[in-house]
């Protein structure tokens, strides 16, 4: 289906989080929320696509250095460009109108010297925009689009190991329709109701402490966030698997996110054998599931540094994320020794199509062997978590790292226009809290989305851009 964008805007609402969530370098207690509408032509049919996304600091670059604001200002910028690139686009299919701006964003980014993670950022805006207008102007929903060719997806262009297969022959038949959720242990979230001060104990419904969040959601799956630094983490974990033990009883897993925290492979080696040496975590880390990028974005697809990983026998499974930029990092990655990447759409839903399947392909004759994760930045609906569901459970992905519900306080910053639409659309994926405001309806550690893949992209009903903050206005407002 050919298709036309005919138009675009960019709105912003600040938000702040309940708890501070910190990520590596980064602790995030508020964060722009950008979204982006297009309007689009699909053959002879006209319909508003939409998408939305955090901006979160110290993710998309990595820089102690420079300024939040700065930061803030460069990710709205990409995000500028990719809608400015995309106005008057004209394209035979989704998948060619992606492939024109994702070669034009990637020029513009390296024009200007923005790393290709952050150039792509804005690009992967649009490209969602633009794949939920095709599925509303086509009446079909993403997973039907996606199987039945709907977004013209020729997937040996994007890599010649997939030349004359499909999405159709690679990906499961039906998306899943319940995902397990992964709940990530920020390096400052308290791990019993007992390490809360007074003073700093929350009055919003929700569990704030890790063992009162097992108990309310029953979890299973965990992510621990370590900082590299050997003791601490040894101390951090043996607290964390006490935990765990205790209250989530046999049946739980986790993974480790390195956080970039490595430049060397002699570095983490070292580090990753005194871990294993623990005796008192023996059983703990028979557990873990995968460690998510150790090495720093930097070196972590550089063959010299990396050289000898693939003939470290013993080296714990891994999957790059921060490094998963360009359209052929998972392919260095696994070269290199690396077992897979994880999805988010903030790196983009045809890149993680591609990536899913060329990982299921290679999974027919080595099965198990290699791993496509979910994974989140604090994402949070009334668009982008719902958007990102829908793509990671059509690709198969069940543990899906899941902590916006927790680090902000639902939807309570939304107008109640917005709270009452999600309500009514997916009152299988949300509850009202007894203070009135939705939040996740997590249940027995896992999410129902069924009524996420009945809607075109997820979100199912038309959101009013225009109660948030223009782009303009907001850049002013903020001294940007």
């Amino acid at each position: 289906m050919s298709i036309e964008i005919l138009d675009g805007d960019i709105h912003l609402i600040d938000l702040e989080t309940r708890l501070p969530f910190k990520y590596g370098i980064a602790t995030m207690t508020e964060a722009p929320h950008a979204f982006v509408r297009l309007q689009v032509r699909v053959g002879q049919t006209e319909a508003t696509g939409i998408a939305a996304d955090h901006l979160p600091p110290k993710w998309f670059t990595k820089l102690p250095e420079k300024p939040l604001e700065e930061e803030v200002a460069e990710m709205l910028a990409t995000i500028e460009q990719a809608v400015l690139l995309a106005k008057g686009m004209k394209a035979g299919s989704v998948f060619d109108a992606w492939q024109q701006l994702d070669h034009q964003q990637e020029a513009w980014g390296r024009e200007i010297g923005f790393p290709p993670l952050l150039a792509n950022f804005g690009m992967t805006l649009v490209e969602r925009a633009m794949i939920e207008a095709t599925a509303k102007a086509s009446s079909e929903t993403f997973a039907g689009l996606l199987m039945q060719g709907g977004l013209g997806i020729r997937l040996e262009e994007c890599d010649s190991r997939l030349a004359g297969a499909s999405v159709a022959d690679l990906l499961p038949g039906q998306p899943l329709g319940r995902v397990i959720a992964r709940h990530t242990i920020g390096m400052a979230d308290s791990l019993t109701d007992a390490e809360i001060a007074t003073g700093e104990r929350l009055a919003d419904g929700l569990p704030q402490s890790l063992e009162a969040c097992i108990s309310r959601y029953g979890l299973r799956h965990f992510k621990i966030k370590v900082n590299g630094d050997l003791q601490s983490d040894l101390q951090r974990l043996r607290q964390i698997a006490s935990v765990l033990e205790g209250q989530a009883g046999g049946g739980f897993s986790f993974t480790l996110d390195g956080n970039e925290q490595f430049r060397e492979l002699s570095a983490f080696r070292e580090y990753w054998r005194e871990v294993s040496a623990q005796q008192d975590l023996r059983n703990f880390l028979d557990r873990l599931m995968f460690v998510e990028q150790p090495f720093h974005r930097d070196v972590a697809l550089d063959g010299d540094v990396l050289e000898e990983l693939v003939d470290w026998q013993t080296r714990p499974r891994m999957i790059i994320d921060e490094s998963d930029a360009r359209r052929d990092s998972l392919a260095q990655a696994l070269m290199l020794g690396y077992h897979g990447t994880s999805h988010k759409n903030c790196k983009g839903i045809f890149r993680g199509v591609v990536n899913a399947c060329l990982l299921a392909k290679l999974n027919r004759s080595c099965p198990g062997a290699y791993i496509m994760s979910g994974e989140d930045l604090a994402n949070i609906g009334p668009v982008a978590l719902l958007q990102d569901l829908v793509v990671a459970s059509t690709l198969g992905i069940e543990s899906i790292e899941r902590n916006g519900h927790h680090y902000f306080a639902g939807l309570s910053a939304f107008p109640e226009s917005v709270q009452s639409q999600i309500l009514t659309t997916h009152g299988d994926l949300y509850t009202r809290t007894e203070e009135g405001w939705p939040t996740l309806d997590l249940r027995n550690g896992g999410l129902d989305l069924g009524t996420l893949h009945a809607a075109p992209l997820g979100v199912g009903f038309e959101l009013a851009v225009e109660q948030f903050t223009p782009a303009s206005i907001w850049r002013n407002q903020h001294g940007l």
